[in-house]
């Protein structure tokens, strides 16, 4: 008589039998498996709720949006992403009290989530809570260094709760990570207080010769297209024009003399021009010299020595050239504006730790100098062949 698996088998048919159930039994889904398929259910119906939210959001149904949000967070209560757009939707239909409890729940489930906390202090501020708003900004940065949102934000509420240098300080970072924050700065009420600073007076500059490099080239251009006060656009001319940055020059017309002004020479070697062709016409960038790309790559490639050698002080000596604005830094801040950042952060942290931070993090730094000198290269080429 057979055994199977250890079981008598009294005849063919009991095998088989046997054997289909076996088989059916290893077809059957496990628990972990029915586990798996109800959770993927229940995420495509919770980001479906989600995204329907998004939507209301863009369309401006914020109620419609907050609806979407709560089903959502119904059948995920630890759906972070949800507590933050419905912190985000009361935000702008004005409760801010609510707004607060919604970031609240999302750091409950996720403390470092920059974005809650910068979303945070801004209701706090609309609560007119600066103190609170400060410290939920400064979170934000401890978590992301750069993140240029929460910078801004903290230059605001700085200045307006009278810690001007320190909001300039703020500021002259979030304009570090995107030069965008300069142009929205001369616009913002906040900055009324800082307004006479000298701090904020060269902002101003910097925003002014970024208007005449793109061919804005008359004041009331400038005013026009920044959408600042004239007082504020003649002083920076006048300050710029002493300085020899830009050069005032006059157009006769049937009429009368027109003031307009362009970069000076020096200025215009370093951060280029662009060249406008009518009110719609398309414009061109004028590069820097190929000199100058030639000198940053041969500075990129002594960093990069220095780096694997594990010089310290050397390395941080060649990123201040890379980054200082009287040497390459206006070029590298026009044509490299990310990679110029990089630099920068990494040569503060160089600063502040040292040997260590150097030997840990060496993969990363020549990562870095291989992709500016790729894009360098890529840029000398290109003006090679213009310039042919």
């Amino acid at each position: 008589m057979e055994r199977f698996f250890g079981r008598k088998i009294t005849s063919k048919f009991n095998l088989e039998e046997k054997v289909k159930e076996e088989k059916a039994e290893e077809e059957k889904p496990s628990d972990s498996e029915k586990k798996n398929k109800i959770s993927s259910i229940i995420d495509i119906q919770k980001f479906d709720l989600y995204n329907k939210g998004i939507n209301h959001m863009a369309n401006e149904k914020l109620s419609d949006a907050i609806k979407c949000f709560e089903l959502s967070l119904r059948i995920d209560p630890q759906f972070v992403n949800a507590w933050i757009k419905k912190g985000y939707s009361h935000f702008h239909l004005g409760e801010y009290t609510v707004a607060v409890s919604a970031y609240d729940n999302a750091l409950d489930l996720d403390i470092n989530n920059f974005e809650a906390w910068n979303l945070k202090g801004l209701a706090y501020y609309r609560m007119n809570n600066l103190v609170k708003a400060i410290e939920c900004c400064e979170k934000a940065i401890d978590i992301n260094h750069n993140d240029g949102m929460s910078w801004y934000n903290l230059s605001c509420y700085l200045v307006l709760d009278g810690s001007i240098d320190d909001g300039m300080e703020a500021l002259k970072r979030a304009i570090e990570i995107d030069i965008s924050y300069a142009k929205r700065a001369v616009r913002d009420k906040d900055f009324e207080n800082a307004k006479a600073e000298e701090g904020f007076r060269r902002i101003v500059e910097v925003v002014v010769l970024e208007a005449i490099r793109h061919g804005y080239d008359y004041a009331g251009k400038i005013v026009w297209i920044t959408g600042m006060d004239k007082v504020e656009v003649d002083d920076a001319l006048l300050r710029l024009t002493m300085r020899g940055l830009v050069i005032r020059r006059e157009k006769k017309n049937l009429f009368n003399k027109e003031e307009y002004y362009e970069l000076s020479k020096e200025i215009a070697s370093k951060v280029g021009t662009v060249k406008r062709s009518g009110l719609m016409g398309k414009s061109r960038e004028i590069s820097p010299p190929v000199q100058q790309l030639k000198d940053i790559s041969e500075l990129l490639g002594k960093s990069r020595e220095s780096i694997e050698q594990g010089d310290v002080e050397t390395t941080i000596a060649y990123f201040d050239k890379l980054i200082n604005p009287s040497i390459h830094g206006s070029t590298m801040i026009e044509k490299f504006f990310n990679e110029h950042r990089d630099l920068r952060l990494y040569q503060n942290r160089l600063r502040d730790k040292g040997q260590e931070y150097l030997n840990s993090h060496k993969p990363d730094f020549i990562k870095l100098i291989n992709e500016i000198d790729s894009k360098v290269r890529g840029t000398h080429f290109s003006n090679n062949i213009v310039d042919n």
